[in-house]
């Protein structure tokens, strides 16, 4: 099946770029931003995904008001297709679009979906060069379970946002964030049998981009049951907000870390964090701490990732269209659907990198038991 873009030089393989390398269902290429005004008053994520192998598209858009009030409210439109043939095509489903206005320098995305209380129009510009983790490789048996890569890049926003008929304006400077393109093969539509168990289920995941006046930060560890790691990243990116023309987007690199760790104390009775303190230990200087706090709670499933119905890669038909919401805090954090978290955090930086405060998010899926931190059960809370 030839395509669009077969007429450009980025082919990998023999064969046509519709064609993926290999017939994984689990394939996928996606899509991530986020973005928080500096008074906290507004969070907003997107999540998109392309399942070639499954013929499916998904997009998602979440927004979160006042999440430090009693009153506040998550509220989410959800957007199903079929796969186009052409890649070209696959950035728009229904009434979510992402437009790449400037590749690794700058993203519109574009919402329509009044019907579910959502209308927005944003542009992301960077200001970090993109950041290439390490790649991540998961095996359990014989089975592949990850193999993907990830890019993570710190932005401003501009644009607005609609919410029920309220239009928020986000002016220069007001409103940063991060996104993230992640490409491979990782757990995506509906659940197949795997045949005889090998493992207790468990997934033990920490995730931190945290943006300061002049820098940015970025952390992450998955982790077994018994604290062994089998991924880890540590960065520090300098914020180069450039003229845009790409030629510091590349060329510029963030610091990576000889050695990340951190310390969590649990909120008693969940799965999520009441503190956090990150390490960080460059190849030459002095070694940072950043202390994070959290302030309100982002749910993942307002992106799909774990919805009952919306999950990514299920097949919903030709198109389909959805929303939900829901109030803030969740009756019950430690429900399947709803550990799956990023917590809005403020960061304050000591030693190395000096006395700095940023905002950032620490994204925590804890699933199973995790004997360094005194997890037990599939979610039970902690120290019930």
């Amino acid at each position: 099946m030839l395509s669009s873009f077969d007429d450009f030089p980025v082919h990998q393989t023999s064969h046509p770029v519709a064609q993926t390398a290999g017939t994984d269902l689990n394939h996928y290429d996606r899509y991530f931003f986020n973005g928080y005004t500096k008074d906290t008053r507004l969070f907003f994520a997107l999540a998109m995904g392309l399942y070639p192998n499954r013929h499916v598209a998904d997009a998602h858009f979440s927004v979160v008001l006042n999440g430090r009030t009693v009153d506040a409210e998550q509220i989410n439109v959800h957007a199903s297709r079929r796969a186009p043939l052409d890649r070209a095509d696959a950035n728009k489903v229904g009434p979510i679009e992402v437009e790449v206005i400037d590749p690794l320098n700058a993203l519109r995305l574009a919402i329509d979906a009044p019907e579910h209380g959502l209308r927005a129009d944003l542009t992301f510009v960077r200001r970090s060069a993109p950041i290439e983790e390490p790649h991540f490789f998961n095996q359990v048996g014989q089975r592949v379970v990850m193999d993907s890569t990830r890019m993570t890049q710190f932005g401003e926003w501009e644009g607005w946002v609609e919410v029920d008929g309220e239009v928020i304006d986000l002016e220069a400077g007001e409103t940063v964030g991060s996104r993230d393109r992640s490409w491979g093969v990782r757990p995506v539509g509906e659940p197949a049998p795997t045949g005889a168990p090998v493992a207790d289920p468990q997934f033990y995941w920490l995730w931190a981009p945290l943006n300061f006046d002049t820098f940015s930060t970025h952390f992450d560890v998955n982790e077994y049951f018994d604290g062994k790691r089998w991924h880890e990243t540590g960065f520090v990116s300098l914020a180069n907000n450039g003229n845009g023309n790409g030629d510091d987007a590349v060329g510029a690199q963030a610091e990576a870390m000889r050695s990340v760790d951190y310390r969590i104390g649990w909120q008693p009775g969940t799965r999520r964090a009441e503190w956090f303190e990150i390490d960080f230990v460059p190849w030459n200087g002095e070694p940072s701490t950043i202390k994070l706090e959290p302030l309100f709670d982002f749910h993942m499933l307002g992106i799909g990732y774990g919805h009952p119905e919306w999950r990514h890669g299920i097949w919903k038909g030709e198109l389909a269209v959805g929303g939900d919401r829901w109030r803030l805090p969740v009756e019950d954090p430690n429900a399947p659907h709803h550990m799956h978290i990023q917590s809005i955090v403020r960061a304050t930086t000591t030693g190395g990198l000096g006395e700095n405060e940023g905002l950032g998010t620490l994204e925590q899926l804890a699933f199973g038991r995790h004997d360094p931190t005194g997890l037990t059960g599939l979610n039970t809370g902690f120290g019930q």
